[in-house]
């Protein structure tokens, strides 16, 4: 019942800035988060906001650069991301966890962002 609807995404140039935004339909969940799928990669978590409380947590690679926020009357969650690197290209999905305690269970379609040095 919850979908997950991503927008931005692009191509820039390294130390350019971008924001990621995803509109959860349907119930609250506990927490939202993005990860990302670079090339040949598995894909790795980048950054998660609690729905409630609003802790958040990032992985260390972007710590500093990427700000992950909410707004939880509109079911809201942004990414920003600043000075941008090669590195942090690929696919970043938006997903949601319904409870404490579990994985993500929702997943949005995906947004391209590719950084040229």
């Amino acid at each position: 019942q919850v979908q997950l609807v991503e927008s931005g995404g692009g191509l820039v140039q390294a130390g350019d800035s971008l924001r990621l935004s995803c509109v959860a339909s349907g119930r609250t969940s506990f927490a939202m988060g993005w990860l990302r799928q670079a090339p040949g990669k598995e894909r790795e978590f980048v950054a998660e906001i609690r729905w409630s409380g609003g802790s958040t947590y990032y992985k260390d690679s972007v710590k500093g650069r990427f700000t992950i926020s909410r707004d939880n009357a509109k079911n809201t969650v942004d990414l920003q991301m600043n000075s941008l690197k090669p590195e942090d290209t690929g696919v970043y999905y938006c997903a949601a966890a319904a409870t404490g305690g579990t994985g993500y269970n929702y997943w949005g379609q995906g947004a391209q962002v590719t950084v040229s040095s």
